[in-house]
C-alpha cells in the first residue's frame, strides 16, 4: 500500500476498533511452532466481508482459565506458509466467548490467501483459505453463491459439500469468490431428541442444551447471550459448515431465527403471545457479532468484544406513524448492532444488504377484524385486493382508500384506512438503501434481502363450480405470505419506481426465507394493473429447512377438495407430483388438467397468461443453493438442487443432484425490460417451468 492508503486503512480499522494485521513483503517462512489441534478450536476458522485490500479473520479458542489470552494469527500466500505476509497477536477472552476478529490489511486484490491461529503453546487451528475482492475497476466476472435456512436440528448440510466439491474442481476463473448468507444461519428454536419426533418423518439431531431458556411446546429458545452462544456453537459443530467457512469468506445478514421466530424489532414471539424482548434482542445481536466476522461496529467500539447495552424488557406502548416502537429500550436494542451495509466487488458488483427484521412495522393483516374475511379452506390464501388495500393504508389508489374491505358477503371496516403504508425497512434504513442504489456505478446492483419479493398468487376465481362449498369471489386473485416483500406492495413500488425513474439498469434481488427456488422479475404490479418489470428477482431454496411441498405431502389429506391444485396422485401410486408449482406459474385450470390427465401439453394449453408474468421458475420443494456469475453484459444464476437433506451424504460430492437449472439475463438498457432465459442443464425440474 502507498503511505496514504496505509494511513487511511489504519484510520478505517480504528473506526471500528479492529485488531489489525498489516501485510508486508513475504517472509522466508513461518517461525511459529504451529501444530494442528482442531479440537482446541472447536468451531473452526472463518473469514468475512472481503475488500480489495483487506478481510476479517475469525476463530474461537476457549481456555479453562478466566483471563484473556493471546493467539498468533499468520497470513500467507501459500497453504504451506512458506510465504508469510502478515503476523499479529489476536486477543481472546470470556467477554467475547473466546472468539476473536482480526482485520488483515495491505492484501492484494482478487488473491487467495491462507491463514491460521496458534496459541502460546503452539497448538494451532485448522488452516483457512480466504479471497480478497477485485479492485473497483477490475472487469473480471464475479462468482458467488447465496444460501439460507440451515436448520441442522432436522437435517444435514449436503449442499455445502456439493459446493466445495465442485469448486475444488472448477477452473480458477469460475471458482466462487464468496458465500452470501441471507439469514437463518441458526434457528434459535431448538428441539431435543428425547422430546419427540420433528416435523414429518425427519430425525431430530442434537444441537445443544439451552441454559436459562424459554419453552413453547417442545421448542426451546434462548433468553440470554449464553443461550444464543450455545446454539451458535451447536451449529458450528457441523463439519460441512466448518469446511465451507474455512474455504470462502462469508458475507452475512440475519433473518428472524437469529433472534426470534415470529419477532420483529425487539418483540419476542416464539409460537405463543408476543412479549417484550429488548434484553433478548441485545443478547442475540451480541452472539451474532461474536460468531460472524462482519464489518459492523459493536457498542464497545472495538471488535475485541461486543460491550454492554443497558436495556430492560419493557412493553412498547408508543409507536410512530411508520410502526417504529419509540420506547427507549426498544430503540437501544435494535440499534445495538447495525448489520445493513454495502460491499463493492470489482467493476461489476455493488452488493447492498438490508435488515428486514429490526425496523419492520406491523403486518397489517394481523389487525383484529381481518380474520373475518379469511377462509381457511383455501390453504392460506387471502384476497389480493384486500391485502393491497391493507398494505397501502391511506396511500391506496392515490389517496382513496376503501372504507371497507370485503370478501364474498363479509365486510369489515378498513383498519388501515388512515395509516401510513407498511414499511419493512424502516425510514432510516430505506433512505440509506435508496441512496446506495442511486449512486452505484457498478454494472450490477444486487439487493441482498432475506425476504422474497415475488408475488405468491393464484387464480382461485377459476375453480370449477361446485369444487368447494363457498366459491372464491370472481373479481380477485388469491395471495399468500403477507410477511415479506411479496405483499409489501407500497414499499416495493417505492423502490422499483426509483429504479425506473433513475434509469438504473442491472438491478437484481437475491433472497432467502421461503424454503423454495423462485426466479422472475421485479415488478410493482401484476395484471390487471400495469406490469412493468424493472429488474430481476431470485429466491434461493433452503439448505435444510422443510418447505411447502414437504408440508403438503405429510399434511394434506387425500380427500381434501383442493388437493389436485397442490399434489397430483397417479392411479399407479408412488410419490405425488407437485402441481403446486404449476398452480403458481400457470393457474388453476392447468393444475387440475394435469392432475387428471398427466398430459403436460394439454395442461399448459389451459394456462392463465395474466396470472404470473413475473415468474419464470418456481420449485416449492427445492433444497440447495444458487450460484451467480456476473459479467459486463450478463447475469447467470444457477439453481443447484439436491434431494431432501434428511441424512448426511457419505459421498465426497454431497450426493446426487435433483437438477441444475440456469437462468440467464443479458444486461438491459434504460427503458427496456429484462428477460430471463431458462436452461435445464441436468436432471428434471418437474412442473417448475
Amino acid at each position: 500500500m502507498s503511505r496514504v492508503n496505509r494511513r487511511d486503512f489504519i484510520k478505517q480499522a480504528a473506526s471500528f476498533g479492529a485488531t489489525l494485521a498489516l501485510c508486508g513483503r513475504a517472509s522466508a517462512g513461518s517461525t511459529i511452532g504451529w501444530r494442528e489441534r482442531r479440537g482446541l478450536f472447536p468451531e473452526g476458522v472463518a473469514s468475512g466481508d472481503p475488500g480489495p485490500d483487506s478481510v476479517l479473520l475469525w476463530t474461537r479458542r476457549p481456555f479453562d482459565k478466566g483471563a484473556s489470552q493471546l493467539l498468533t494469527v499468520e497470513v500467507a500466500e501459500d497453504d504451506k506458509f512458506r510465504k508469510v505476509v502478515a503476523t499479529t497477536k489476536a486477543p481472546v477472552s470470556p467477554a467475547s466467548d473466546w472468539t476473536t476478529r482480526v482485520l488483515v490489511g495491505g492484501l492484494k486484490p482478487a488473491r487467495v490467501y491462507w491463514y491460521r491461529f496458534t496459541d502460546a503453546d503452539g497448538n494451532g487451528s485448522r488452516i483457512g483459505r480466504t479471497i480478497t475482492a477485485p479492485s473497483q475497476e477490475d472487469p473480471r466476472p464475479v462468482n458467488f453463491t447465496f444460501v439460507s435456512c440451515q436448520s441442522v436440528n432436522e437435517g444435514k448440510l449436503n449442499g455445502y459439500r456439493r459446493m466445495i466439491f465442485e469448486d475444488e474442481r472448477a477452473r480458477p476463473e469460475e471458482q466462487i469468490g464468496f458465500v452470501l448468507h441471507l439469514g437463518d444461519f441458526i434457528y434459535e428454536v431448538v428441539q431435543y431428541p428425547e422430546e419427540g419426533a420433528t416435523r414429518y418423518d425427519r430425525t431430530i439431531y442434537e444441537v445443544c442444551r439451552i441454559p436459562d431458556g424459554g419453552k413453547t411446546g417442545n421448542l426451546h429458545w434462548p433468553r440470554t447471550v449464553d443461550g444464543y452462544r450455545a446454539v451458535w456453537k451447536g451449529y458450528l459443530a457441523d463439519p460441512d459448515l466448518q469446511d465451507a467457512r474455512a474455504r470462502w469468506p462469508f458475507v452475512c445478514i440475519w433473518d428472524n431465527h437469529e433472534f426470534s421466530w415470529q419477532g420483529r424489532q425487539s418483540i419476542l414471539q416464539q409460537g405463543g403471545p408476543a412479549q417484550p424482548g429488548q434484553a433478548v434482542k441485545v443478547a442475540a445481536n451480541q452472539a451474532w457479532f461474536e460468531y460472524i466476522p462482519a464489518r459492523v461496529s459493536p457498542p464497545s467500539g472495538s471488535l475485541d468484544e461486543f460491550g454492554k447495552v443497558a436495556v430492560e424488557n419493557v412493553k412498547i406502548d408508543k409507536w410512530d406513524e411508520n410502526g417504529l416502537g419509540l420506547e427507549p429500550n426498544n430503540l437501544a436494542a435494535i440499534r445495538s448492532l447495525i448489520a445493513y451495509r454495502a460491499l463493492r466487488y470489482g467493476k461489476h458488483l455493488d452488493l447492498i444488504l438490508t435488515d428486514q427484521r429490526s425496523f419492520c412495522g406491523e403486518d397489517p393483516s394481523d389487525a383484529e377484524e381481518v380474520g373475518k374475511i379469511y377462509d381457511p379452506s383455501f390453504r392460506g390464501y387471502f384476497s389480493e385486493e384486500a391485502m393491497i388495500a391493507l398494505d397501502a393504508g391511506r396511500s391506496y389508489e392515490g389517496g382513496k382508500p376503501p372504507a371497507e374491505l370485503k370478501f364474498r358477503d363479509v365486510s369489515i371496516p378498513n383498519p388501515s384506512k388512515g395509516k401510513q403504508p407498511r414499511t419493512i425497512l424502516g425510514v432510516e434504513q430505506k433512505a440509506w438503501f435508496k441512496d446506495q442504489l442511486r449512486k452505484s456505478k457498478a454494472t450490477w446492483k444486487i439487493w441482498g434481502n432475506s425476504y422474497g419479493t415475488l408475488d405468491n398468487r393464484v387464480d382461485l376465481q377459476n375453480l370449477p363450480a361446485g369444487m368447494v362449498k363457498n366459491p372464491w369471489p370472481p373479481d380477485t386473485y388469491g395471495m399468500a405470505g403477507s410477511n415479506d416483500f411479496g405483499a409489501a406492495y407500497a414499499e416495493r413500488k417505492e423502490i422499483y419506481d426509483l429504479v425506473r425513474e433513475a434509469k438504473i439498469t442491472g438491478f437484481a434481488i437475491v433472497s432467502g426465507d421461503r424454503h423454495a427456488f423462485w426466479a422472475g422479475y421485479a415488478a410493482a404490479h401484476l395484471p390487471p394493473r400495469k406490469f412493468e418489470p424493472v429488474g430481476l428477482s431470485f429466491v434461493g431454496a433452503s439448505m435444510i429447512s422443510p418447505g411447502a411441498m414437504e408440508a403438503l405431502e405429510h399434511g394434506l389429506r387425500k380427500e381434501h377438495p383442493l388437493r389436485a391444485l397442490f399434489l397430483a396422485d397417479r392411479p399407479t401410486g408412488g410419490k405425488p407430483e407437485w402441481t403446486y408449482n404449476m398452480l403458481l406459474r400457470h393457474g388453476v385450470r392447468s393444475s387440475l388438467e394435469y392432475a387428471k390427465s398427466f398430459d403436460l401439453k394439454r395442461a399448459l394449453a389451459l394456462r392463465n397468461p395474466q396470472l404470473a408474468p413475473h415468474l419464470e421458475f418456481v420449485d416449492l420443494g427445492g433444497h440447495g443453493y444458487a450460484k451467480v456469475r456476473l459479467s459486463s453484459n450478463e447475469m447467470r444464476t444457477e439453481f443447484v438442487c439436491i434431494p431432501r437433506p434428511i441424512t448426511r451424504s457419505p459421498e465426497p460430492d454431497g450426493g446426487p443432484l435433483r437438477y441444475r437449472v440456469a437462468l440467464v439475463s443479458r444486461l438491459w438498457k434504460p427503458g427496456e425490460r429484462p428477460r430471463l432465459e431458462v436452461q435445464v442443464l441436468e436432471g428434471s425440474v418437474g412442473l417448475s417451468i
